[in-house]
C-alpha cells in the first residue's frame, strides 16, 4: 500500500515541476514578445524610418508626403498607425490617423494582408484626389489594384472612416462616418454611412449586396430613398451603371441643399444609367429621368401672382402651391424640367425649366390667375432666368410690347390680353421681339 502511495506522490511532484517549466516558458515568451515589442516600436518610430516611410509614400503617389509620426499598437488590438499624414496634393490632403490591422494568419504564409483600414479625422479634397488619380495614371502598372507581386494585399477587408470630410470642387464640406465590408473583387457586401455635418446633415443610409445588384435604404428629410442598382461590364471595355429609385415624403430642401428654392413633400421615381471607364466621371456622365410631384410646395424667390398683376419682372417673395408635379432629366451636371404643372387655388402654372452646370436658369412658365374683371383667367407668359439661389421672372420681350399696347387700349383689362398676344406675335417674329 505504501508503493503507490509514493507513486502519486512523485507523480504530483512530477506535475508540479512541469508546470512551473510550462509557466516560465509562457513569462520567457510573453516577456520576449514585449521586448520584441517595444524594440519594434522604437524601431517604427525612429525618424529614420519614418522618413524612409514617407520617401517610398512619395515616390508611389507622385506628391511629397510627410508624415508626423508612426507606431505599433498592441492594444486594444494589433495594427500599425500613422499619425499626422499630409498629402501634398494641390490642395492638400490631411489625415490625422490611419491604421492599419493586418490578417495575422497571412503573415505566417508570408503574405500582407490588410484586415482593417481605419482613417480619423481626414480632410479630403476632390480636386486633391483628381490630382493624385492623374499622378498615378501616369505610372507604369506593376500589377492588379488588389495585389502586388511581394505577396501584399493592398485593398483591405473592412474600411472604417471616423470623421472623414470630403470637400467638393465648390468647396462644400460634408464630413461622414462609415463601414464597408469589401468582397474578393474589392466591391462592398454591405456598408452604412451617417452625415455627421453638412449637405444632408443628420441623414442616413446603408448599402446590401445580392447576387448581382446593391440594395440602397436611406433616410434623409424626414423620408426615405430606397433602391437598387447593377455595375457590370457593357461588352465595350467599359462600365454601365443602372438603377431605379423611389422617394417617399421627403423634404425637397433636404435634397437640394444648400439651397432651398422649393420647399414641400416629393413623391418620385427615378431610372438611372452612365457608362463609364473611370469611376472618377460618373457625376459628370450620369443621366436620370425622375417623375415627380410635391404636395404643400413653396416657391421661396419668386412671388408668380404679384408677377402677373404687375406685368412686370418680379424677384423675391413666394409662391404657395397646392400641388407641383413634372419630369426632371439630367444630363451630368445640368438639369431639365419639363411638364411642370403647378396648382394653388386661383392660381395655375406650367412650363418648362432648364438649369446649366453653373446653376444659371432659363426657360418660361404661363401663369393663369383667375380675374373678375376679366370674366375669367388671365394667362401671362412669363421668362425664367437668375440662379437657383435668386430666380427671377419677368415678361417676354414680345409680352411686354403686347402690354403696352393692351393697357394704352384698355387699362387693366387688356394688360393681360395683351401680353400673351403680344407673345404669341413674339413667337412667330423672333428677329423683331427677340425672346
Amino acid at each position: 500500500m505504501q508503493a503507490p502511495h509514493n507513486a502519486r506522490i512523485r507523480d504530483n511532484a512530477d506535475m508540479k515541476r512541469w508546470m512551473k517549466w510550462l509557466l516560465a516558458t509562457l513569462v520567457f515568451v510573453v516577456v520576449l514578445l514585449g521586448g520584441v515589442a517595444l524594440a519594434l516600436r522604437h524601431w517604427v518610430g525612429s525618424t529614420d524610418f519614418r522618413d524612409r516611410v514617407a520617401a517610398q509614400m512619395s515616390s508611389a503617389l507622385s506628391v511629397p508626403v510627410q508624415l508626423g509620426s508612426i507606431a505599433v499598437d498592441v492594444w486594444p488590438l494589433p495594427a500599425v498607425a500613422l499619425d499626422k499624414v499630409q498629402i501634398g496634393s494641390r490642395p492638400p490632403l490631411t489625415l490625422e490617423r490611419v491604421e492599419a490591422r493586418p490578417v495575422w494568419a497571412g503573415l505566417l504564409q508570408r503574405k500582407l494582408e490588410i484586415a482593417t483600414l481605419v482613417v480619423r479625422n481626414a480632410v479630403v479634397p476632390e480636386p486633391a484626389v483628381a490630382a493624385i488619380a492623374g499622378a498615378l495614371k501616369k505610372q507604369p502598372h506593376g500589377g492588379s489594384a488588389a495585389s502586388t507581386d511581394a505577396g501584399i494585399t493592398v485593398l483591405p477587408r473592412r474600411i472604417l472612416l471616423d470623421g472623414v470630410t470630403w470637400v467638393d470642387a465648390k468647396g462644400v464640406a460634408m464630413t461622414v462616418d462609415a463601414r464597408a465590408q469589401l468582397a474578393d473583387d474589392g466591391l462592398p457586401t454591405d456598408a452604412e454611412v451617417t452625415i455627421r455635418k453638412g449637405r444632408f446633415e443628420g441623414s442616413k443610409a446603408t448599402l446590401q449586396r445580392e447576387a448581382d445588384h446593391w440594395l440602397l435604404n436611406a433616410a434623409i428629410g424626414g423620408g426615405t430613398v430606397k433602391g437598387r442598382f447593377q455595375v457590370k461590364p457593357d461588352g465595350k471595355g467599359a462600365s454601365l451603371l443602372q438603377g431605379q429609385f423611389d422617394t417617399v415624403n421627403v423634404e425637397v430642401s433636404a435634397l437640394t441643399a444648400p439651397s432651398a428654392t422649393l420647399t414641400g413633400r416629393i413623391e418620385a421615381h427615378t431610372d438611372l444609367h452612365a457608362a463609364f471607364r473611370d469611376p472618377g466621371t460618373i457625376a459628370d456622365v450620369l443621366q436620370s429621368e425622375t417623375k415627380f410631384t410635391v404636395r404643400n410646395a413653396v416657391v421661396h424667390g419668386i412671388d408668380l401672382e404679384k408677377a402677373v398683376k404687375s406685368i412686370g419682372m418680379n424677384r423675391g417673395g413666394e409662391t404657395h402651391l397646392e400641388t407641383l408635379a413634372g419630369h426632371v432629366a439630367t444630363h451630368g451636371h445640368a438639369v431639365e424640367l419639363s411638364n411642370l404643372v403647378a396648382t394653388s387655388g386661383k392660381l395655375s402654372a406650367n412650363g418648362n425649366i432648364a438649369m446649366a452646370p453653373n446653376r444659371s436658369l432659363s426657360g418660361r412658365v404661363t401663369v393663369d390667375l383667375a380675374s373678375a374683371a376679366a370674366g375669367g383667367a388671365i394667362g401671362v407668359p412669363l421668362a425664367v432666368g437668375g440662379t437657383l439661389d435668386s430666380p427671377s421672372v419677368m415678361l417676354t420681350r414680345g409680352a411686354l410690347v403686347g402690354a403696352a399696347i393692351g393697357t394704352a387700349i384698355a387699362p387693366g383689362l387688356g394688360t393681360g390680353a395683351g401680353a400673351k398676344l403680344g407673345d404669341q406675335l413674339g413667337q412667330g417674329l423672333k428677329g423683331l421681339f427677340g425672346k
